[in-house]
């Protein structure tokens, strides 16, 4: 009986190899995990346990209201052009001081990450305005492209983060309230990434003025910044830290999804759009986040259902009860590597913080530490990703091989890592 046990278990084993790596070669995601869980949970003898979890997953009040309020607001920010305006008012201050260009522009992505949660949105956006900026300033176009996309892991600090809010889910407590706990040592992390480039770019001879012959660059076309639009996209988070119970400046308590939903009646009063396209947008929004993050969700959901009903959830946790620091280093780097290879963190950070976190307790650790640095890795990872679509986007914009990106990236993204990892777990 226990020889059978094992064997079920290692068949478990393989199915999840199998299903990595068929996310490694880009199949699609969703229906990757779906099909791997319900093998596994047929397997186990229990089929309909997983599809529950999947279509559980469809109604969870703690998941679909945020999401899907989050990214209404942000496709209202692209549409009404409050994004641009962001950008360019934070990027106007780095032009005239070069000695801080490469970490400025790391830092200035980063810090926009926390208004513009996506990473494509957000590298298309920002590198449209600083990679033209510092080729322009002698800067190697490769470099300019990494000090990008070595920013865009900001969005770990957002409250509408996806899995802020999963993570918040499973303690019972605030997403507001995680972010503000983890922050300052993301902060720490965001700086010392952004100064190994730097110091990369000295050393490789890439950093301002270094680039005699440079071409032909295309400047940003004149763009005068409105002010009242540039606040807007991080209106949301203001409101939220200003409502927080432990700020406590306003007098009433505001949930993510409210603050998302007046901000976005604010942004129409400010922009005076056509009402029209701007409900298009914001219905937009929320219908793609239910199609790309809430279904990967609930996919995912599915498939580490089938991990424990076919018993490997439990095995892992007994592996993991045995070493504090197998359960540390997995949870860090486990992620991290998935997504470096993958061009997205997602699927792994779904899956080891639906399988593993749950049980921190076991290992030492509480949900909010486990699941907050499996969550940092993974997208920490993806910023040194050559797959990953915000890279492709930032090297054609370079005019670069996305690999060009990688190995720039590379000691930063790992280092950033090490801190979030043994910091806060």
């Amino acid at each position: 009986m226990i020889k059978e046990g094992f064997k079920v278990i290692w068949i478990g084993i393989i199915i999840v190899i199998v299903t990595f790596y068929a996310i490694i070669k880009n199949y699609e995601t969703r229906t990757v995990l779906i099909i791997s869980g319900l093998i596994m949970a047929a397997i186990g003898g229990q089929p309909m346990a997983s599809i529950d979890a999947f279509l559980n997953e469809f109604a969870n009040p703690g998941l679909v209201p945020v999401i899907c309020a989050v990214m209404g607001f942000s496709y209202v920010m692209d549409y009404t052009g409050c994004s641009k305006h962001l950008v360019t008012f934070t990027a106007s201050g780095l032009k005239h001081a070069k000695f801080i260009l490469i970490p400025g522009t790391v830092m200035l992505t980063f810090m926009l990450g926390i208004a513009l949660p996506s990473a494509s949105g957000l590298g298309a956006t920002v590198g449209a305005i600083m990679i033209p900026l510092l080729i322009k300033n002698g800067i190697h176009p490769a470099m300019a492209a990494s000090a990008v996309f070595l920013g865009t892991w900001g969005c770990v600090i957002t409250p509408g983060n996806m899995f802020n809010i999963q993570v918040a889910d499973m303690a019972k407590v605030d997403p507001v309230s995680i972010m503000i706990g983890y922050t300052p040592m993301v902060l720490v992390s965001a700086v010392t990434a952004a100064l190994v480039l730097t110091a990369i770019a000295y050393f490789k001879k890439e950093g301002p003025g270094s680039q005699a012959d440079i071409g032909e660059v295309a400047e940003s076309e004149d763009f005068k910044v409105n002010y009242v639009k540039a606040f807007m996209p991080i209106l949301p988070i203001v409101l939220l830290v200003l409502a927080d119970p432990q700020v406590h400046i306003l007098p009433f308590k505001m949930n993510v999804q409210q603050a998302m939903v007046i901000c976005t009646m604010l942004a129409f009063l400010v922009t005076r759009s056509n009402y029209v396209e701007f409900a298009k947008k914001f219905f937009r929004g929320a219908g793609d986040s239910f199609c790309e993050i809430i279904c990967i969700i609930a996919a995912a959901a599915m498939f580490t259902k089938g991990m424990q009903v076919i018993g490997l959830t439990g095995a892992l946790i007994d592996i993991m009860k045995n070493s504090q620091g197998i359960a540390q280093v997995a949870a860090g780097f486990g992620p991290f590597i998935i997504a470096v290879i993958s061009g997205s963190g997602n699927a792994a950070t779904l899956a080891f913080n639906g399988t593993v976190t749950p049980h921190a307790a076991q290992f030492g650790f509480t949900i909010i530490d486990m699941g907050t640095v499996a969550q940092i890795a993974g997208q920490i990872g993806r910023s040194m990703s050559p797959v990953a679509g915000v890279t492709i986007i930032c090297a054609k914009m370079a005019g670069v091989n996305p690999v060009e990106l990688t190995k720039r990236n590379a000691l930063p993204t790992i280092i950033a890592a090490i801190i979030i990892t043994f910091t806060l777990l």
